[in-house]
């Protein structure tokens, strides 16, 4: 029986990436996201390419009562989450702390932090029974604060602390908790972060070979083929042009 995954934020970058990976290895897919039509679009994709069982559901993360009407009521046969990955997460600009926008900030903590505990949440039942493992996507910006980073990184500091919650508080449970930080990388994050603004985004990767989304894809689907007496508690990526948050050679 194949054994399934669920992968938040799964219409695009890291999320696709990670659910192709896992597809392409026989693991059946819960792909969740706000973009219906993009999950419709990897989901076909998916099933046709690996033959394996996809379960999209629709709704956003920051959205409690959605996330939670969607996981606590799954079909029976996706009931058993082997693995939940908490890819959701976003950047909204890159202001000084006295210039940045209010609304900015509070859709960072309702998705990267409110969201991942929500989720987290909704499936640890399932994780329970399966003894599964919980995949958080931090950032290099949860272990250094950088100048016009303030409130992301604070989230992503947040990401760090909970993940290393859940690994204490669910070891009980023999439940796996994999914390997984990537640097510089060319996904649609920066042109999220600048809203819209493709010619800037682009140049933040000028000069440089960033990370790519199957990079992380290929970390994340490591950590969860280990064996079972080993769990990687912690795992900061970077391209080799990056050293961390603050320090980049162009």
């Amino acid at each position: 029986m194949s054994k399934i995954i669920l992968v938040t934020g799964a219409s695009s970058g890291f999320g696709k990436a990670i659910a192709t990976k896992f597809a392409a290895g026989g693991w059946n897919v819960i792909l969740t996201a706000r973009r219906k039509e993009k999950l419709d679009e990897l989901a076909k994709a998916l099933e046709t390419t690996y033959g394996i069982k996809t379960l999209s559901l629709t709704f956003d993360v920051q959205d409690k009562k959605a996330v939670f009407d969607h996981l606590q009521n799954l079909p029976t046969e996706w009931q058993a989450i082997n693995i939940l990955v908490n890819n959701a997460g976003l950047a909204l600009g890159r202001d000084s702390f006295e210039n940045a926008n209010l609304e900015d900030w509070e859709t960072m903590i309702d998705t990267n932090v409110k969201g991942l505990l929500y989720a987290s949440k909704a499936v640890l039942p399932m994780l329970i029974k399966e003894k599964g493992h919980i995949i958080n996507i931090g950032s290099t910006a949860g272990k250094e604060v950088y100048k016009d980073g303030n409130v992301y990184c604070a989230s992503k500091h947040a990401v760090d602390a909970i993940s290393k919650a859940q690994r204490i508080d669910l070891l009980q449970y023999q439940i796996k908790v994999t914390a997984i930080h990537p640097g510089a990388a060319d996904t649609a994050f920066s042109v999220v972060r600048f809203k819209g603004d493709a010619e800037k985004a682009k140049a933040v990767y000028n000069g440089y070979t960033p990370l790519m989304a199957e990079d992380i894809a290929d970390t994340v689907w490591y950590v969860a083929n280990t064996p079972a007496h080993v769990c990687i508690n912690d795992l900061v990526i970077t391209c080799t042009a990056q050293a961390n948050s603050m320090y980049l050679q162009k």
